[in-house]
């Protein structure tokens, strides 16, 4: 059974959010499998699995073993002014699918759901850029999508 998460706030959650995405996108970009790659960090596929969906009760080591697996390498920064901290504070609570319309129209499949949470936008907005009409987004969801590649996405969209 996984270990109990320690005490995050929401920063960190989106920072460890990103960390997971982006090691997920590296194995999926070198044509790994999640078997293989664990095997090779020496660990369990649900732990990779656990560590690309940026749950903070992961060790750190089991992280790194898995960035030194995939040829990555992490560089720690000075927080700055306007960073992905910044960003995260504006970000909603929940983003009402209504006030979107490229949004609304990539959520088509959830019935009776008015609100989402930034995380699922986001992965909404990654998974399915190639059905959004780029000349039919206002301005304010472009604001958005800018603001979720910042907060949540290390400041890329991944598509």
């Amino acid at each position: 059974m996984p270990s109990r998460s320690p005490p995050t706030g929401k920063i960190v959650n989106a920072r460890l959010a990103a960390l997971g995405r982006r090691i997920r996108a590296r194995r999926k970009g070198l044509r790994v499998t999640a078997v293989a790659a664990a095997e090779s960090a020496g660990m369990s596929r649900v732990t990779l699995h656990r560590i690309e969906r940026g749950e903070p009760s992961v060790a750190i080591g089991a992280t790194m073993s898995i960035i030194a697996a995939l040829g990555l390498d992490i560089e720690l920064l000075e927080a700055r002014p306007g960073s992905a901290s910044e960003a995260a504070a504006k970000l909603p609570a929940k983003i009402r699918l209504a006030d979107y319309p490229q949004l609304r129209r990539l959520a088509w499949q959830r019935k009776r759901v008015d609100e989402i949470t930034p995380t699922e936008a986001l992965a909404l907005y990654e998974r399915n850029w190639r059905h959004v009409d780029s000349r039919a987004l206002k301005a304010r969801e472009r604001e958005l999508v800018k603001l979720l590649a910042d907060a949540l996405g290390g400041g890329r969209l991944l598509v």
